[in-house]
């Protein structure tokens, strides 16, 4: 069974969602404060995060933002908030999805399973310790990634990264010096096709760029190709990361 933490002030809310969540097999356990959530969820240690945003003590954004430095799981905000700049600012600061308080029920549920999924380590045989588990690594100049432990290193720092964040790092690592574009990515990463409006991909390819020192306005590393998608630059890692 899935453990997930819910943070939500409104308790009507946090119980009906709870007792649906539990009937197909997931474990919640809600806060309703902000500022404790913190404390509960690094003690619960959760499969999942699902967060409000408007919170007592703490609302979820900066809990979302503050968490993601200490916590490396799915991070989900659910909210009554149509607001596109909060979207945009959620998957920005590191959350996973930005999902209304109107969507249905089994729909909210399918979503939370493919993050579940997607956080989960793979239980294939190439990815089980043997002989094989060599070629879960990938080495470029300084840069490594390391699918058994999911571990990022860059010039010998490592680099803490989201689940989803490392998920599309390997994505694109994988298939160095090919163009994917954006709906090659949410397939791959998220199974759904790109819509022509969602800006996950491009809000976490910032992300990336930031975080493994590529530049944001002439990126080197992970580049842009314009009108078709990006391309992961084999032979960017060798210079100083500074």
């Amino acid at each position: 069974m899935n453990k997930i933490v819910y943070v939500e002030d409104e308790i009507e809310i946090g119980e009906l969602i709870s007792a649906y969540l539990k009937k197909h097999d997931i474990e919640v356990i809600i806060e309703t404060r902000g500022d404790r959530a913190e404390a509960t969820i690094l003690a619960a240690k959760p499969d999942l995060v699902l967060l409000d945003i408007m919170l007592p003590g703490k609302d979820g954004l900066s809990l979302c933002r503050d968490l993601r430095t200490q916590w490396q799981g799915p991070i989900v905000l659910l909210t009554s908030l149509d607001s596109d700049m909060n979207h945009i600012l959620a998957l920005e600061i590191g959350a996973n999805d930005y999902i209304l308080k109107t969507t249905p029920p089994a729909v909210l549920l399918a979503r939370l399973r493919l993050h579940l999924r997607q956080s989960q380590p793979s239980t294939s045989s190439e990815e089980r310790p043997s002989a094989t588990r060599q070629s879960r690594v990938i080495t470029f100049g300084k840069l490594t990634i390391d699918m058994a432990n999911r571990q990022v290193t860059l010039d010998s720092e490592i680099i803490g990264l989201s689940t989803a964040d490392f998920d599309l790092l390997w994505e694109l690592a994988s298939h160095a010096g090919q163009i994917l574009n954006r709906d090659v990515l949410l397939q791959t990463l998220r199974g759904v096709s790109y819509d022509g409006m969602d800006r996950s991909i491009d809000v976490a390819i910032s992300r990336l760029r930031k975080k493994l020192y590529d530049s944001a306005t002439e990126p080197f590393r992970i580049k842009t190709i314009r009108n078709k998608g990006y391309l992961f630059a084999p032979q960017a890692w060798e210079a100083d990361s500074e």
